[in-house]
């Protein structure tokens, strides 16, 4: 009989009337990677969270070696051997390391209220080292790279003797070397007894790595057991509920040979070096890079939230100097921004209001102050039908209670209430699912159709391959390679990021 540390049994959960969480049972043996898939909104951060204690389930039950286990908060988690390291990871960047790990109980010195910081910095540099993380305990959270971060979530687990580790999109922000790094770790926890809940919507990670996979579809389990059953196509088949033929829609349209943007020897000192590049309308121009490669702050110098310190950007055949946010809007230039939740989105404002943001000039009437209310509720409701935007009302939901991938589609509808005719999108599908993936680019295809000029900034160069009539390859502040469609070859690109040849 196959030894389970987790079971949920029938668990149903609710939110306003709508069913999340339907009669969901799964089994989760002790000592074993699972790997838990789904759409964005298939339940599973839902299901988390209620493993963790953050909010209760609406009837069935847990159990927990083999005892029934129903956490009222996520300290009662924590103290049961359950950690969960998020996406957005739960560190304070103005505290040391240490002090992240023992934040909640501080260890004294003897019987007085003072804090006996030698003792915690000892403690934390134990963990650390279990973790092969060679950083003083004592440095500053914000001074750490995006994967030492997430060892010393990690390491800060341990340390809270955890037995059931959950990862949630853990290598969104990683370098490939992090991750790797990352899943070394993750294999040694396994074989030190951790079970690992193991969540990603990167599929091939979740082959490598897990000994199961469960999969998720509308708050239920639709397919679940060893991974020996499953490949991409399987599980891409079974989280959208239908067969994808391919993961990239077929190109439509051609670029045209009229130029909407050029860019001219720009430099900008330790940032970006010489760069040249010209944009055509109709056309998905790609740029990969490695991380540090320069490739996010050349968008943002384009759009004008940097500056530069020579060269030119010209927009339809006309130099346009002294960038600024506004001046790109005026000249219906899109950014879709890498950090949806920070800085793509209001959060806490309706999808409405978000989507009508950049649009507002657009609607009101020029002899007055005054906005066509109608007009733009209407064009916000079409806006929603076409991309496809699952909220119950765009006008009282907020962005907040939208999965990844509908909050992307209302980031780019925003962009397109203002028929904006050239969009740079940086990593647009980060943390978004499968299916969600298909119609963001299906939006961007069309878009090109319609003559909109993209420039599509990924990290993964399969996504490039994919979608683009071009890729250009960044490092270092430079651009080291100009890749056509007939010529794209994923290691020819990935040696040319690398400095080991271009084209």
């Amino acid at each position: 009989m196959e030894d389970f540390i987790l079971r949920f049994c029938e668990i149903n959960k609710s939110f306003f009337g709508v069913k999340v969480l339907k009669n969901v049972s799964i089994d989760i043996p002790r000592r074993h990677v699972v790997g838990l898939i789904g759409e964005n909104g298939a339940g599973k951060s839902t299901l988390m969270n209620i493993l963790g204690g953050v909010i209760p389930f609406d009837s069935g039950k847990m159990l927990l070696d083999g005892k029934n286990y129903a956490p009222q908060n996520p300290a009662q988690a924590v103290s049961a051997g359950i950690a969960f390291i998020h996406q957005e990871l739960n560190l304070f960047t103005n505290l040391s390391v240490a002090e992240n790990f023992f934040i909640s109980d501080f260890p004294k010195l003897g019987k007085t209220p003072l804090i006996d910081r030698q003792r915690i910095r000892k403690r934390a540099q134990e963990f650390l080292d279990q973790v092969n993380l060679k950083i003083s305990p004592d440095i500053s959270v914000e001074k750490l790279s995006p994967g030492e971060r997430q060892l010393v979530e990690v390491a800060k687990a341990l340390s809270q003797d955890a037995r059931i580790i959950i990862f949630d999109e853990p290598t969104t922000s990683l370098t490939a070397r992090e991750t790797e790094r990352l899943f070394e770790l993750i294999k040694r926890l396994k074989s030190e007894g951790k079970t690992i809940i193991y969540i990603s919507h990167i599929l091939r990670d979740v082959l490598q790595l897990a000994d199961d996979i469960i999969v998720l579809r509308d708050g239920e389990v639709v397919k679940s057991g060893p991974k020996s059953e499953f490949d991409i196509q399987t599980m891409i088949s079974s989280m959208v509920g239908r067969y994808l033929g391919a993961l990239y829609p077929e190109r439509v349209s051609k670029p045209t040979d009229e130029i909407a943007l050029e860019v001219r020897h720009l430099s900008r000192a330790g940032i970006v070096h010489d760069i040249n590049f010209s944009l055509h309308k109709g056309e998905i121009l790609g740029i990969f890079g490695l991380m540090g490669s320069g490739r996010s702050e050349l968008a943002q110098i384009i759009f004008g939230l940097d500056t530069y310190d020579k060269g030119e950007i010209i927009i339809e055949g006309n130099v346009s100097n002294h960038r600024t946010p506004i001046k790109s809007v005026q000249q219906n230039i899109a950014f879709v921004t890498e950090n949806r939740r920070e800085e793509g989105l209001l959060m806490t404002s309706t999808v409405a209001e978000n989507m009508g943001l950049v649009a507002l000039p657009r609607f009101s009437m020029s002899f007055a102050s005054l906005l066509r209310q109608g007009s733009l509720a209407e064009a916000i409701r079409n806006m929603v039908s076409l991309l496809q935007i699952r909220v119950n009302d765009a006008f009282k939901n907020q962005a907040k209670g939208l999965s990844g991938g509908n909050q992307q589609k209302v980031v780019l509808g925003k962009w397109l209430m203002n028929d904006s005719s050239i969009l740079i999108v940086d990593e647009p599908t980060r943390g978004v699912d499968v299916g969600a993936k298909y119609e963001i680019y299906s939006i961007l295809n069309e878009m090109a159709a319609k003559g909109t000029a993209i420039l599509f900034i990924s990290s993964e160069i399969e996504e490039l391959i994919g979608v683009c009539d071009r890729i250009l390859v960044m490092g270092m502040g430079e651009i080291l390679g100009n890749f056509h469609r007939a010529e794209f070859n994923r290691e020819q690109i990935l040696r040319t990021a690398f400095r080991e040849g271009g084209s």
